[in-house]
């Protein structure tokens, strides 16, 4: 059963608030404001300003001052580095005040924060601050009595919205690439957490930005994304988050032919073969489904294992889960925090029901822990078929759902019968078989006997309707790129 861990008072601390525009923090227009809860309380933490269609036309105005007419544009690109290596430095300055404002906003266990999103954060700024002087061209040889070389340059202004369940970390994945190549910014971050973004926006001016260069704008989807997806003062959208979302997206950029990058959904096959390590794959296993209260796109929801393994694989897998120990994220004991807010408990409650309804069999969790904050047990499916509601659709919960195959050939068809393709993984100690996954896996990441293994110099992004482009490494930095051909007469 679920251990628990009692809840301990944190000290109150000032947050910021309000909206950076043009350099400065503001009350958003209409004064209008909303709260940002925390999930494993379900007290008010703060009142935010909520931005709406006029903070963003203000937002994108001063956005776009500085990309054509600012210092932005005429600053060398090793001093832009110099500004995201700085801020890199400030955010490691500041990286326990960061990290337990990310759990009291997000309700992830402190130890994630801490030691897992925080230090990648740091990672992913300085990555791309070493990218910024790094951006060239090349000279071309064409026929004739020419000299054709290429250029890569800032596509502009950028819209930027990303979700809820990593939200510094995806500050830091879209702010590293699209800084580094000289794009200007407006960030909305995800309403059940602003406040981590706002106090990067806070480190990003102590760290020198020039003013406009970037602007957060909080609010919700419908009324302050929904105008930066339209503002045809923006050159290019970049979104994190649900596949019906980004599919809205793409339909209302099309308009103004903005550039769009969506990394989003997943329902990821994680592949366990028999003659697999299985200590080694009960702990990815785990991993792979339950980091982050399972709130994770890329998370190993459909647990795939060979029929021979399979009563062990879920007899283990159920202990282990059961012994997860719930409670007060800020308690570094913690494995398990609460979901982001009520709709998401909810929704994932939902999906349990009808894993019982189904047929599926609940071998341990399956109901809410403790009667205050989003808790849910965590909870093993087996007997699941790749039918049933809770096999084919994104629960972005700690549901794990445990799936029997016999041999290659079917495992590979099954892994690949979905519309999602972000992630996978296999298990497996024959190295030919591991390659021969890796190769017919429709899905960005494939991961070999691991789970959940990240660096900022390694892409990361999706096949099918998990997205269009690449977040990290040297592929991201297309995605803030137009490149031009300058041919010169030389007769």
């Amino acid at each position: 059963m679920a251990t628990v861990t009692k809840p301990r008072k944190k000290a109150a601390h000032s947050h910021q608030t309000k909206l950076l525009i043009d350099g400065t923090f503001r009350d958003s227009q209409s004064g209008k404001t909303f709260a940002t809860v925390n999930p494993a309380t379900e007290e008010v933490i703060a009142q935010v300003a909520e931005g709406n269609a006029a903070d963003i036309d203000l937002a994108v105005k001063a956005a776009r001052k500085a990309f054509d007419e600012g210092l932005w544009r005429k600053m060398d690109a090793r001093d832009r580095g110099r500004l995201l290596g700085k801020l890199a430095d400030l955010v490691e300055a500041n990286i326990d005040e960061l990290a337990e404002l990310e759990t009291l906003d997000n309700g992830k266990p402190i130890a994630e924060s801490r030691n897992g999103d925080l230090p990648l954060v740091v990672d992913c700024l300085r990555y791309y601050a070493g990218w910024a002087d790094k951006i060239h061209g090349q000279t071309i040889p064409i026929r004739g009595n020419y000299f054709c070389y290429s250029r890569k340059e800032p596509v502009g202004v950028v819209g930027q919205i990303i979700p809820w369940n990593f939200p510094m970390l995806m500050v830091a994945w879209k702010w590293g690439p699209a800084l580094a190549a000289g794009c200007t910014i407006v960030l909305k971050p995800a309403e059940q957490t602003p406040l981590t973004a706002l106090r990067m926006g806070e480190l990003a001016m102590e760290a020198g930005f020039p003013a406009g260069v970037i602007n957060i704008v909080p609010g919700f989807g419908e009324t302050a994304g929904a105008p930066l997806v339209a503002h045809k003062g923006v050159d290019k959208i970049a979104f994190t988050g649900e596949t019906s979302t980004g599919k809205l997206i793409m339909k209302n950029a099309a308009d103004s032919m903005k550039r769009v990058t969506l990394e989003l959904g997943g329902k990821s096959p994680n592949i366990v073969f028999a003659d697999a390590d299985l200590d080694a794959a009960v702990e990815g296993a785990m991993l792979g489904l339950f980091l982050n209260q399972g709130q994770c796109c890329c998370a190993g929801s459909r647990l795939l294992v060979q029929d021979k393994v399979y009563d062990q694989m879920v007899e283990r897998l159920a202990d282990r889960a059961g012994k997860r120990t719930l409670g007060d994220p800020f308690d570094s004991k913690t494995e398990q925090g609460p979901q982001i807010d009520e709709a998401q408990f909810n929704k994932i409650l939902h999906y349990i029901g009808k894993g019982k309804e189904q047929g599926a069999r609940c071998v341990t969790g399956g109901e809410r822990f403790g009667s205050k904050g989003y808790f849910i047990k965590p909870t093993v499916f087996a007997d699941v078929k790749d039918d049933m509601a809770i096999a084919t659709d994104e629960i972005f919960g700690p549901v794990m759902q445990v799936l029997k195959f016999k041999d290659m050939d079917e495992v590979l068809h099954r892994a690949n019968s979905t519309d999602y393709g972000l992630a996978a993984a296999v298990w497996t100690r024959d190295i030919a078989r591991a390659h021969a996954v890796a190769q017919h896996i429709r899905a960005g990441t494939v991961w070999v006997n691991c789970y959940d293994v990240f660096d900022a110099a390694a892409p990361f992004g999706g096949f099918k309707t998990s997205g269009i482009g690449r977040e990290l490494g040297e592929k991201a930095l297309d995605n803030y790129l137009e490149h031009k051909t300058v041919t010169v007469s030389l007769g």
